[in-house]
């Protein structure tokens, strides 16, 4: 090897070595730990949101977590299922953070949030998918938590099996028929929710759909019981019997298309129990909050049962339910 290449070579080393020493110690001496917010206590739990869109308002919902030295969460949107929030950043009362689109439409562009705390209220703007800047509120969400165990009155039937009295539709334009004395959505359209509404209750419900459709009974109008053809699916939060996005069944029970099944539903406070088909495979769960398509966020107060009828064809009977004293 020619002498100055090799001088070359060494001087080149040589650099090479400084530049990383002169790294080192500036990694050393560089601060990456994460800042703890004196007040991030303020922000952490569960949040009952409403969005202000095109003069009309949507429920909402957000879940505050401490992982470690940073904040995570969960949001239900307008539309879709609960979904991961992978970090919130919260300084001086106020807090950020964006998450991936889900249902939201054709657009591909992330959901941003920007908000400020005052007290138990939170306030902020969401640019949405499409762009558009959205106004939206919030108030901590109540704990529902019962003292005494429920004292259950008589059951009263909530379909006639004779016409729509005690139901309302959620549009302009009803698909919702009565015939053979069965309830049926013979296409999609709007959904069906009781005149009555409820707190705690024990809810029986049979329904029967075709191969591909898609349902459910929603629980005080907030609560997803999902209903769909999942009888070759693997149990997760958003199949059949599952509470949409928060809670998964501990077996599919779901039986072929075609053929009827039921739901008995008990309801107290946030705790649900599902027994689908005669098989128990929700026991005793928390309810964080509401799903995807509720009729509002405002969880303290009584709400319908409403059947979703948006999707596709549906059937239902023997609609009774049994309220807490």
């Amino acid at each position: 090897m020619h002498k100055k290449y090799f001088s070359s070579l060494q001087m080149m080393s040589q650099y090479l070595i400084i530049i990383v020493c002169l790294l080192n110690q500036t990694l050393e001496a560089k601060d990456f730990s994460y800042k703890i917010n004196d007040n991030e206590d303020a922000i952490v739990g569960k949040w009952d949101l409403t969005i202000n869109k095109d003069g009309k308002q949507y429920p909402s919902w957000l879940e505050v977590q401490k992982s470690g030295y940073i904040l995570v969460g969960r949001y239900v949107g307008i539309v879709g299922s609960a979904r991961p929030v992978a970090r919130i950043n919260f300084s001086n009362n106020k807090l950020s953070f964006t998450i991936p689109p889900q249902w939201e439409g054709k657009e591909k562009r992330d959901l941003w949030f920007n908000g400020e705390i005052a007290g138990d209220s939170l306030s902020g703007i969401l640019i949405d998918a499409d762009g558009s800047s959205l106004s939206w509120s919030g108030v901590r969400a109540p704990s529902l938590q019962r003292d005494n165990a429920p004292v259950w009155g008589q059951p009263i039937q909530l379909f006639n099996g004779k016409d729509l009295n005690g139901w309302h539709p959620s549009g302009r334009i009803n698909q919702w028929i009565v015939k053979d004395g069965i309830l049926q959505s013979p296409h999609t359209g709007s959904n069906l929710i009781s005149d009555q509404t409820f707190n705690d209750f024990k809810l029986h419900v049979e329904f029967r759909y075709p191969e591909g459709s898609n349902s459910g009974v929603y629980l005080r109008g907030r609560y997803e019981v999902q209903i769909e053809a999942s009888h070759e699916d693997e149990p997760y939060k958003n199949v059949f019997s599952s509470i949409y996005g928060f809670i998964e069944p501990s077996e599919i029970v779901a039986k072929k298309p075609g053929e009827w099944q039921s739901f008995d539903i008990t309801l107290i406070g946030r705790m649900v129990t599902v027994v689908a088909n005669g098989v128990t495979v929700i026991c005793n769960r928390e309810i964080p909050g509401i799903t995807g398509g509720a009729l509002d966020s405002h969880e303290g107060e009584p709400g319908p049962i409403y059947i979703q009828g948006d999707h596709l064809s549906i059937e239902f009977r023997n609609i009774t339910i049994t309220q807490a004293k």
